[in-house]
């Protein structure tokens, strides 16, 4: 008697748990890999001749198998742990992804988290063989990493189609290399694009997914999605789910956007940034109707930063972007991915409405230091970064607002870092360094180079009376 009691007891209790209990969103990075282009001794075998666009619009349903068997031996699996105690896998910090050969010489795209803080990542190629990687470089903003793999032979690559013509409604395949299940294609149409699922970290992050219903699960990450042709149109990133496995939304990095973050990765060893040097916010049904606009889309101007190649160009607060280079950019994932596309130096031709009316600009894009300098891995920055700030040197209007002759403006702070320790904030202003006047960002990398020990930075914010003090402590040269 007792024992039937207790067991309706137990059966109750679940059943009021499972009717009451709300259900789980989880957002899981997942993806999957794409096909590869067919390669001869005479091939060119660098990742610029592979960057060549599609001039087909889009891809209608053809043969799944040909696409399928293309595909399959340009996909990767990735193995990296982030122990240095143990040299086997299956440690602490031990992880699994897939990755894309995109050139013939070994460079393979995958996620930055299969390889964050790795220090040992195995490649295993489709025919079983095994190869250590290196890591080129890598970009969490784009959640994207670029690392090589040394063989004697040339290997199948993926050719790249152009994410920008693929259409809702048209079919992609999804093809992954999970540890213990080789490689695996799905199925499935695109869903939507420019989604955003507040997945990545930082100020700079760009999120303009691909979304599809083609079945990506774990150990798929750093894959690609690819067209019916077998071009890659997208790197699988992300799953949506409330079960923590697949339940019909997959999301990709746009293959052109990947393009461009792993052509700088290769060149430089980090991203090449162009900036337009504006604040934005979504178009609202309410100020649509404020504005006099006819659609409720666009990115609203809300911020203008002094000396940017917007304010050169004579963008202005409330103007509504509505296309990049003829790109529409009906939201502001669409903006950032538009504009990632491109570096400092570069210009680009910007559509926006005014008061109602049409009007393009021009704009020269700048870093994020308000310069157009090209940033590689230079002694300079790796202070900077090893310190842990992000600077640029003030325009001459915010000298005159700050009422100082010169200064440099921290741009953002790293977290984690020795700055981040001072609790200073984004926006002081450093004046001097141990008691020395820098007005530039170059004198205050000099003063960094030639100091030791502690160091002490005075400076001010623009909205905050008195002067402000933060020190922390150099290694020693």
């Amino acid at each position: 008697m007792l024992l039937g009691v207790s067991l309706i007891s137990a059966v109750m209790a679940i059943s009021g748990y499972k009717y009451f209990e709300e259900p789980r969103e989880i957002l899981i990075r997942e993806t999957i890999p794409a096909r590869y282009a067919n390669y001869n001794n005479n091939a060119d075998r660098s990742i610029t001749a592979n960057l060549q666009r599609s001039n087909i619009s889009s891809s209608s349903p053809t043969n799944f198998i040909t696409a399928a068997e293309a595909v399959t031996p340009g996909v990767v699996n990735i193995r990296s742990s982030s122990s240095s105690e143990f040299d086997i896998w299956g440690g602490y910090g031990a992880s699994s992804g897939s990755g894309v050969i995109v050139s013939a010489d070994g460079f393979i795209v995958t996620n930055n988290h299969v390889v964050e803080d790795s220090k040992k990542i195995e490649v295993t190629l489709s025919d079983h063989r095994k190869f250590e990687a290196t890591v080129i470089g890598t970009d969490e903003n784009t959640d994207l990493a670029l690392i090589k793999i040394k063989s004697t032979e040339l290997l199948p690559f993926l050719a790249f189609g152009d994410s920008d013509s693929i259409r809702v409604g048209e079919w992609v395949l999804a093809v992954g290399n999970p540890f213990n299940l080789e490689s695996t294609v799905t199925a499935g149409i695109v869903s939507a694009k420019g989604r955003s699922i507040d997945i990545l970290e930082g100020e700079y992050k760009i999120e303009s997914f691909i979304q599809t219903d083609a079945a990506v699960n774990p150990g798929n990450s750093g894959g690609a999605l690819v067209n019916t042709r077998g071009e890659l149109v997208g790197i699988n990133t992300a799953i949506i789910t409330q079960s923590g496995r697949y339940e019909g939304y997959s999301f990709a990095i746009p293959a052109n956007l990947a393009a461009k973050i792993i052509s700088d990765l290769r060149d430089f060893g980090t991203v090449q940034r162009g900036i337009l040097g504006v604040g934005i916010d979504e178009v609202t049904d309410e100020k649509a109707k404020e504005l006099g606009l006819e659609n409720i889309e666009g990115v609203l101007i809300s911020r203008i930063t002094p000396g940017s190649g917007a304010d050169d160009a004579g963008l202005r607060r409330n103007d509504v972007i509505i296309s990049v280079n003829s790109a529409s950019t009906r939201a502001i994932p669409e903006l950032q991915e538009q504009v990632a596309l491109y570096r400092p130096g570069n210009t680009v031709e910007v559509e926006y409405i005014r008061k109602g009316k049409k009007a393009t600009t021009s704009v020269l894009l700048k870093n994020k230091s308000n310069t157009t300098s090209l940033s590689g891995q230079r002694e300079d920055e790796a202070i900077l970064k090893d310190i842990g700030f992000e600077l640029r040197n003030l325009s001459d209007s915010e000298k005159r607002k700050s009422d100082i002759s010169g200064g440099v403006l921290v741009v953002s702070v790293y977290r984690g870092s020795k700055i981040e320790t001072t609790n200073m904030d984004p926006d002081f202003i450093i004046t001097k360094i141990n008691d020395i006047k820098v007005a530039t960002v170059d004198e205050v990398i000099r003063e960094l180079k030639r100091t030791s020990g502690k160091v002490m930075l005075e400076g001010v914010y623009e909205n905050y009376p008195g002067e402000y003090y933060y020190a922390f402590f150099m290694d020693p040269n």
